[in-house]
């Protein structure tokens, strides 16, 4: 599964590096670095939609906005059932 984190000015303002981070722990934590492939993209175009409040990650065509605080219950939810 590829889970790609925005990496673009306005996302790294609201917090990707500390999105990554966690979700690198998270991926080598639960043993399914073999299945997750974690990348960056410089912009996913929603933050001129204005309804975006944290990172938008996307996983396949589905896109997410996740703050830093969020990204442990993001991953619980989206990404660790989807590879278990």
């Amino acid at each position: 599964m590829k889970v790609t984190i925005c990496i673009g000015s306005f996302c790294h303002v609201k917090g990707a590096p500390a999105v990554i981070a966690v979700l690198q722990r998270l991926v080598a934590e639960n043993t399914v670095k073999v299945r997750v492939e974690l990348a960056g993209e410089f912009c996913m175009g929603q933050c001129q939609s204005g309804h975006t409040e944290g990172v938008n990650i996307a996983i396949g065509e589905e896109i997410y906005d996740v703050s830093p605080a969020g990204v442990e219950a993001f991953f619980q939810k989206e990404i660790l059932p989807k590879v278990s």
